[in-house]
């Protein structure tokens, strides 16, 4: 398991950084995950989202640790929202 300090989410996002998935092949009934909701009886929280190594990877942290929690395969149905910054 990987396993790092967490230094905030206040950061500026960039264009390709992943704010939320939907696993499901339909979006209405699918599982949600966005960076930031809580998880895990509010315990944790999503701290963020990678693409790596053939599947989506949902991390989370609690008490500055972050560690990963789920792993999506890329062969699952995928909607995939990146976070957009308007100026």
């Amino acid at each position: 398991m990987f396993q790092e300090k967490f230094h905030g989410l206040n950061h500026k996002p960039n264009m390709n950084e992943i704010r939320k998935i939907a696993v499901g092949p339909d979006y209405k009934n699918a599982m949600h995950y966005e960076v930031g909701q809580s998880v895990i009886k509010g315990i944790y929280k999503i701290h963020s989202i990678q693409e790596k190594d053939g599947c989506y990877v949902v991390r989370i942290v609690k008490d500055n640790i972050v560690v990963d929690w789920k792993k999506v395969n890329l062969q699952m149905p995928v909607h995939v929202e990146f976070n957009i910054i308007y100026d």
